[in-house]
């Protein structure tokens, strides 16, 4: 039974905030659907070799190429991200740079509805990788139907290091003397506009 929507995490993160905000898009199309944590897979970044040009199939040795049958059979498609650097994560980039090999010549994610769910700190950080998605999708001629961001948590609250490197950003965020804790996370379910939109 083929699968209506699939939904991809790039946050590595255990049962993440970006999981759980793209599984509650998922419950809501009331569609056949399919979460995929692209960090529990291989999916590696595009080699160009240009395999694919005849047959839209990847010739890459990975788990792509079955995941790409089934986005080739779904109607649509949400890509979720965390933005460390300021940038979009590793597997979420390279899960994008893949759709390479189902546009080119046949084009056979044309027309499918895409939706970003991006996580992050920084509102101004969040818009540039919401938006570079986007921009993914569309140049891969899909409909992008929806956005959402969301507040996301500094790495050093549960590092166990939080307090006493010099590179932590718990005083950044939460002033000087703030203590690193677990206790200051932010959980997607509370940030509840966002939630219900979702």
């Amino acid at each position: 039974m083929a699968i209506d929507v699939i939904g991809v995490s790039g946050s590595p993160i255990r049962n993440s905030n970006t999981d759980r905000l793209v599984q509650a898009v998922l419950a809501a199309t009331g569609l056949r659907t399919e979460f995929v944590k692209l960090s529990s897979i291989d999916v590696r970044p595009c080699r160009a070799c240009k395999g694919c040009v005849e047959d839209n199939v990847c010739k890459v040795k990975d788990d792509f190429p079955a995941l790409a049958e089934k986005i080739r059979e779904a109607g649509a498609l949400i890509v979720g991200s965390y933005c460390p650097y300021s940038n979009i994560d590793a597997f979420s980039k390279a899960f994008l740079e893949r759709l390479w090999s189902l546009r080119h010549v046949n084009n056979l994610v044309q027309g499918k509805l895409g939706a970003t769910v991006v996580t992050g700190l920084i509102p101004e950080v969040r818009d540039l990788v919401s938006g570079m998605i986007a921009t993914e999708m569309n140049m891969d001629r899909m409909e992008v139907v929806g956005q959402l961001q969301i507040q996301g948590n500094v790495p050093c609250l549960t590092c166990g290091r939080g307090n006493d490197c010099e590179m932590s950003a718990v005083p950044m965020v939460y002033g000087e003397g703030a203590e690193a804790s677990a206790d200051k996370c932010v959980r997607v379910e509370d940030q509840k506009e966002v939630w219900e939109e979702a």
